[in-house]
């Protein structure tokens, strides 16, 4: 990878030559402009205003604009001579737990390169003390043209530095939130906890660009003279009138698309008051509503209660059979006992 930056790292005492590399790249596809009438190219020139001739890089240099419109050209070498310990230096000031570090601030990503063997020592002392310390540094360093904010952490067995955007440079979110009052419960929590466990965790690895993906077959069908393939009819999409129905639906399509069986999640009906039983003459509890109610179970019903007293006069005739049997050899053993006579001594 080229480096697009030189210098050193400054840990304390200890100065570390590194080179700058870019950590991201982009996949995105670019268009040209062109003349619609005969596909021409269009582009730009740049042209200077009092001459009204096109200048080539070499004439370009660079200009503050004032208040009033004036321009105020600015060289390299002044840029070189800025009064600060950051023009080729990478300061570390702190370190801080990771979590202190918004990512609304996080901007472009960096490898810190070592530069050199001399530079590999001090480059790994200041990469295992930060994997010991579970923390990250904060640095100071200019950049095309200004100085810049930074984080170095550890990734795999290199040092990266996010370019960091200063406090000030990040907007609060006033007027953002919903400015009406809004209650949310806790079966609808309920529910979004379970869409959420349902959807479970994803290796970033398997995520890629289904746009560029599309727009790569755009422009090889027409490249081929081929038919452009069609987009599928989008959802048709509307207001979501129930809440707690989107949630129950989310979390059954969430389940089908794992192949998980769906749960079947149902609301309970509100609870009716009870209604005070009414009771018969003499203080007994009338039994008309039950037998009502036993009707509406049907035939099964009575073929359970059939079932039931049948069984209960089995029992009966059973318990009767057994006591008469017990009765029966009890008075048979009593005449026994009778009729034997006792022997007398002498």
């Amino acid at each position: 990878m080229r480096s697009i930056w030189n210098g050193a790292i400054s840990f304390g005492l200890v100065s570390i030559p590194i080179k700058l590399v870019n950590a991201t790249e982009s996949h995105s596809i670019s268009f040209r402009q062109i003349h619609l009438e005969d596909g021409g190219r269009i582009r730009y020139r740049k042209v200077c205003e009092l001459e009204e001739k096109e200048v080539g890089s070499a004439e370009i240099g660079k200009g503050y604009e004032d208040a009033d419109g004036t321009i105020i050209p600015i060289t390299d070498e002044d840029l070189a001579h800025l009064p600060l310990p950051t023009a080729r230096t990478i300061e570390i000031v702190a370190f801080v737990p990771a979590d202190r570090i918004d990512p609304l601030q996080m901007d472009a990503a960096y490898y810190l390169a070592a530069g050199g063997a001399p530079a590999a020592k001090p480059y790994t002392l200041l990469r295992e003390a930060l994997k010991r310390s579970n923390k990250v540094a904060i640095a100071k360093y200019a950049l095309r043209g200004r100085e810049r904010l930074g984080m170095l952490r550890v990734v795999e067995d290199a040092i990266a530095m996010h370019g960091l955007l200063w406090p000030d440079e990040v907007r609060a979110p006033q007027g953002v939130a919903p400015d009406v009052s809004v209650t949310v419960n806790d079966k609808e929590l309920d529910l979004a906890d379970a869409l959420m466990d349902t959807l479970g965790e994803i290796d970033l690895d398997d995520l890629h660009d289904e746009y560029r993906e599309a727009l790569e077959e755009v422009v090889a069908a027409k490249a081929a003279g081929e038919t452009v393939p069609e987009a599928p009819e989008p959802a048709k999409g509307g207001k979501v009138l129930d809440l707690m129905a989107a949630l129950e639906k989310s979390v059954r399509e969430a389940k089908e698309s794992r192949g998980e069986e769906s749960a079947e999640i149902r609301r309970l009906p509100p609870r009716k008051p009870a209604r005070a039983t009414p009771k018969q003459a003499g203080g007994k509890k009338s039994t008309a509503k039950a037998t009502a109610a036993g009707a509406g179970a049907g035939a099964a019903a009575g073929r359970g209660a059939a079932a039931v007293k049948k069984t209960t006069a089995s029992a009966k005739k059973a318990a009767a059979k057994k006591t008469a049997s017990k009765s029966t050899a009890s008075a048979k053993k009593t005449t026994a006992k009778k009729a034997t006579p006792r022997k007398r001594s002498a």
